[in-house]
């Protein structure tokens, strides 16, 4: 359990250095515009989509590192109550080679299949 503790916490630590970089970037083109400085300014309309594309961009980048933090938060919580690596929805044991890749899994790989293929509902 302390190697995927280990893991779980390096990869954590990770994606939270990518949101606040992710977030610091967004942040700093909005700073740029609402401090009305006009030499950064863009001048055609493509170049205004262009930036709300990137910010909205960034913005689902971010979306999806919280929600992977979500996830490792709750993998972190099995650890914790000695549930890690036990099928949610089966009770099986999540094979050590998924966990490897994929320390946050909290299902077997069968019952991720079936919920790929819509067999089942989470």
């Amino acid at each position: 359990m302390k190697h995927f503790r280990l893991i779980l916490l390096e990869k954590r630590r990770e994606i939270l250095n990518n949101v606040n970089d992710i977030e610091g970037e967004a942040l700093k083109k909005s700073r740029m515009d609402a401090s009305g400085d006009l030499s950064s300014m863009p001048i055609h309309m493509a170049d205004i989509g262009t930036d709300n594309y990137e910010q909205e961009f960034a913005l689902e980048l971010m979306d999806g590192e919280r929600k992977m933090l979500r996830e490792i938060d709750e993998a972190l919580g099995r650890i914790e109550k000695q549930t890690y690596g036990i099928c949610e929805a089966t009770g099986k044991l999540i094979r050590k080679a998924r966990l490897e890749a994929q320390p946050w899994a909290k299902y077997c790989v069968e019952y991720a299949r079936m919920l790929e293929q819509g067999l089942v509902q989470e």
